[in-house]
Parts: C-alpha cells; sequence; structure tokens
C-alpha cells in the first residue's frame, strides 16, 4: 500500500524508515500483532493489545495499552489507502538502543502499523474446506513460558519452505502443520488447531509451546456459549486422523474447514464426509454473529 503508519503518523511506505540501530533489527526484540477489521472496526484489537503489552512487558519494552489511540491510527491509515476494510499488522519493536546485549529495559520503542487489502477467500473454501499437510519442521520451544507472537519467526518461515516443496500441498493451497519434538500436535504455520470427536472439541494446550492465538481464545468462549464440551491437552497425529471434523483459527481467514490431511508419502486422509461438519459450520456462524457479519 502507499501509505504505512510510523509512530503513531501516516507515512509514504517509500519514505518509512527504521534506525539500523533499532534492537528489532539487531536481535529480534519486538511483537506484533495480525488482525483485520469489519466494515472498517477491528475486531477484538482489545484482545490483541492486551496479548501485546503483556509480551512487551516480559520483554522489558516500554509500552501501555491505548485502545482510542490505536482505532484513530487505524481509522486515519484506513482511510489513506481509501480502504474499508484491511489486513493489519501492528508491530512494536525494543527501539534504538547501543549495540550489544541490553543490560535494562527499553524505553523508546518503535512503533510501525502496516495494512493491505483482504484476501479474498471463496464461500466455498468454508465448506468444502482445505488440506492441512503434516510437516517434518518441529515446533520449536519458546524462550518464554508462553510463546510470544515475537520478530523471531524462523521456525515458522522454515515451515514454509518446506510447506513449498511439497507439490500437492501447494496446488491444494494447503495449510502446514507442525507437531512438537516429542510428537504432539502443535499448530500451523499461519493458525492454531481444533478437532472434534464424539461431540467434544480439542485442541492443544498451550503447554505444547503454540501461540495461545485471540481467534483460539474466542472459539473456546464460544464453544462454552454453544453447551460443547472442550477441552485442552496433549494429541497425535493419530488421533487427529480419527477426528470427525477438523478446522484451524486465525484472526484473517477466521474459522477454516480442514477435509483433507496430506502426509509424505502416504495417501491423503478425508475428514468426515469431505465436507464442514456440522459443529464446524456452528462455530463458524456463532464466531462470524460476534464479528457483526
Amino acid at each position: 500500500m502507499r501509505f504505512m503508519g510510523v509512530n503513531g503518523r501516516v507515512v509514504d511506505t517509500a519514505k518509512a524508515v527504521v534506525s539500523a540501530m533499532d534492537h528489532g533489527l539487531l536481535y529480534g526484540i519486538g511483537l506484533f500483532e495480525t488482525f483485520r477489521t469489519y466494515h472498517s472496526n477491528p475486531f477484538l484489537l482489545d484482545r490483541h493489545l492486551n496479548r501485546l503489552a503483556e509480551g512487551c512487558s516480559v520483554l522489558g519494552i516500554n509500552y501501555k495499552q491505548d485502545t482510542e489511540y490505536m482505532i484513530k491510527w487505524i481509522t486515519d491509515l484506513l482511510t489513506a489507502n481509501g480502504l474499508e476494510d484491511a489486513y493489519i499488522r501492528y508491530t512494536v519493536t525494543a527501539g534504538v538502543e547501543a549495540l550489544g546485549l541490553p543490560a535494562g529495559d527499553y524505553a523508546n520503542r518503535t512503533e510501525l502499523l502496516y495494512m493491505k487489502p483482504l484476501p479474498v477467500f471463496s464461500p466455498s473454501l468454508y465448506t468444502e474446506g482445505k488440506a492441512l499437510q503434516l510437516l517434518s519442521t518441529r515446533r520449536n520451544t519458546p524462550e518464554t513460558p508462553v510463546r510470544l507472537k515475537s520478530l523471531h519467526y524462523m521456525n515458522n518461515i522454515m515451515a514454509k519452505r518446506e510447506l513449498q516443496s511439497y507439490p500437492d500441498a501447494v496446488l491444494l493451497g494447503a495449510e502446514g502443520f507442525m507437531l512438537t519434538a516429542n510428537d504432539e500436535l502443535a499448530e500451523g504455520i499461519v493458525s492454531n488447531l481444533f478437532f472434534m470427536k464424539d461431540g467434544r472439541l480439542f485442541t492443544p494446550d498451550v503447554g505444547t509451546g503454540i501461540l495461545p492465538g485471540i481467534t483460539r481464545g474466542l472459539v473456546l468462549e464460544l464453544a462454552d456459549e454453544l453447551g460443547i464440551p472442550a477441552e485442552e491437552g496433549r494429541y497425535t497425529w493419530e488421533e487427529l486422523l480419527a477426528a470427525d471434523e477438523i478446522f484451524t483459527t486465525g484472526s484473517v481467514q477466521e474459522l477454516m474447514p480442514v477435509t483433507s490431511l496430506l502426509q509424505s508419502g502416504e495417501q491423503p486422509v478425508t475428514v468426515g464426509n469431505g465436507l464442514a461438519g456440522p459443529f464446524t459450520e456452528r462455530f463458524i456462524k456463532a464466531y462470524r454473529q460476534k464479528a457483526g457479519v
């Protein structure tokens, strides 16, 4: 897009700069949130900013959540780019410091706001679903007790590179999926995982090293509202193969049915009857009602 945000301002993207001494660049010290708008309103913004603030506290970055400030900044940037709705990434870095590992906290953060048009997903994708490709790349263990959405994104990038090596997965537009080093289900490259078995909802526990996704958290709340028993725990790929329904979650793709499981050297496995299941459809409907669409 022509315009982006830098430290609360709207600037020409071609002229936006970050210092070479920013510790976000030098050491990957920084966090980001990705989310989308519905009718120009950033969905679940408070939850995203709260997660960001908690992460900044862990990293020693001076940051205070300010929802009104963010809404105005996002609105200004939407207007500048001529968009009603957008995919948004909000990044907070440690800011400029001397070369070398820091001895204390960071006082001068850098804030960056990026946006682009929302990707177009065919409505049929939410009924026909997509494939999930099992990767050999393992989910690494986080550097902190709970994984942060940090600028240190090498694990996901290497997983994406592996995904591109599977022609069938690329052709099908599959999401790549990582296990832990202990062969437990973890998460997708850009998504959290849920599956249904015998009327019960299951999702990997955050103790597996997954990101505690914002959409993931809302789905667990929706399960309670819908009266669907839910459980967080440790599960295997074999258990996923036996699932009645599977879906992934993310702020931009929302709830995405998974109707095929791919594994190198194995035949594809169809999930359920090959279409979004009744529980998945209920969750999608409830989620979109929350989003006001």
